[in-house]
């Protein structure tokens, strides 16, 4: 049962690392257009905060699975038992 989880959470893990690079690619890549659209104010002041929680859950998505995938969890119930 345990192997099944840790094998989810690498493809998890190696999928939404991809995606973290992707996105960090793209918005290196499309900086002028990211430069000229979220400085705009208005409705545009949001697009700076959904690509920060974007790139939240993604990242976070990735360190999780990638924690899981080694065998490594959070400590459950009052003195880890």
């Amino acid at each position: 049962m345990a192997t099944t989880t840790r094998k989810k959470a690498l493809v998890s893990a190696i999928v939404m690392g991809a995606l973290s690079i992707g996105l960090y690619a793209l918005l290196f890549i499309k900086q002028d257009l990211v430069n000229a659209n979220f400085g705009k104010g208005g409705a545009y002041a949001l697009l700076p905060i959904a690509t920060a929680f974007l790139f939240s859950f993604v990242h976070g998505s990735f360190t999780g699975n990638f924690w899981t995938a080694l065998g490594i969890e959070a400590a459950k119930g009052k003195g880890g038992k």
